[in-house]
């Protein structure tokens, strides 16, 4: 259980959360696990099998506070709201923004540079960790490329050309994944470049599934907030995509999918045996791997990073809430700009 700038987390299974007075009063397996008073608290957020008391959400709707109800994957189900909220505005204050060109430019700009950042940081930890020359130089030749590639995204002039900049960042970086993998993995898991629609390769197919996850914790953590997954400022909108929740799982690709996916490889958690080919070439993890996967993404969720703005401690499966709240707060006007999460 978390709380976080207002909102309260519950992420222990079984948890019940009831209205005690004026409290909002968590307990798990009949014993209090914590208790705090009900004004402070400006929406709760429930994973997976949480019970919460009638009365605890008639109280909560006469206040106009939220009650989201998220799977214990942290996809998105639900979100209860009494009459009084001010979401309209938020979603008004966000298509304003999303017209603005110079507004979206910035915000997209600041996306770029988080994915740009974090993408760098994975290759110059695997620089120096590689005992191979030839291939250190490689990857940090890549690394300072991408070094040029944030240089290159802060002068960019409109949203086309920082996409080009992040699109030939993202070739370079996904050309050097492959040295990241132990020699030993790369007989069965060659990044053959990326694939999506569909995937052709192992590496792509667990890559995919993984973004798949991330990209649903991401939308789980706007909705949460109140924004519209659907609009976003880097990625342009079409019908049935979630523009926002790409944008904002950017930042997060490298440090949460594809550290993971190389973990998993490197330390053999995964085999040719966890994936099917099916016609057509194509490469999906089947439901052996998908177990594997899963398991390991909710153990990834519950390691505990310090956030860098909040200086607190909190599960890194948290973070994407964090980061949607700031980009809430980025589009009402009370930041100048939107900060993405860049790890220590």
């Amino acid at each position: 259980m978390y709380s976080l700038q207002n909102t309260l987390y519950v992420m222990t299974p079984n948890a019940y959360a009831h209205l005690e007075n004026n409290t909002v009063r968590i307990d798990v397996e009949r014993e209090k696990r914590l208790q705090v008073p009900l004004h402070h608290v400006g929406s709760l957020v429930c994973f997976g099998n949480v019970m919460v008391s009638p009365a605890l959400m008639h109280r909560l709707a006469d206040e106009g506070k939220s009650l989201v109800l998220l799977e214990t994957s942290g996809r998105f189900k639900a979100r209860l709201e009494g009459p009084i909220s001010g979401n309209i505005l938020l979603r008004q204050a966000q298509h304003r923004s999303a017209g603005d060109r110079g507004f979206a430019l910035e915000l997209a700009r600041a996306i770029i540079a988080g994915k740009l950042k974090n993408s760098r940081a994975l290759l110059v930890r695997a620089a120096r960790e590689t005992p191979d020359s030839t291939e250190q130089a490689a990857l940090t030749r890549t690394a300072d490329n991408l070094a040029a590639s944030l240089r290159a995204a802060a002068v960019a002039t409109d949203l086309d050309a920082l996409r080009g900049v992040e699109g030939e960042a993202a070739r370079g970086y996904f050309g050097s994944l492959n040295s990241v993998v132990k020699p030993q993995a790369r007989a069965h898991f060659a990044l053959n470049g990326r694939t999506r629609r569909p995937p052709l390769d192992r590496f792509n197919a667990l890559l995919s599934f993984l973004y798949s996850m991330l990209m649903n914790d991401c939308r789980s953590a706007l909705e949460t907030v109140g924004l519209d997954p659907q609009l976003g400022f880097l990625h342009a909108v079409r019908p049935g995509r979630a523009a926002l929740a790409l944008d904002l799982q950017e930042e997060f690709r490298s440090i949460l999918a594809d550290r993971l996916a190389l973990t998993l490889i490197n330390r053999s958690q995964l085999g040719p045996g966890d994936f099917d080919q099916r016609e057509g070439g194509v490469v999906m993890l089947n439901d052996r791997g998908r177990r594997t996967v899963i398991t390991a993404w909710q153990e990834r969720k519950q390691e505990e990073i310090t956030h860098p703005l909040l200086g607190m401690k909190l599960p890194i499966g948290v973070v994407p809430f964090v980061q949607a709240r700031l980009m809430a707060r980025t589009v009402r006007g009370e930041m100048t700009g939107y900060l993405p999460y860049l790890p220590k």
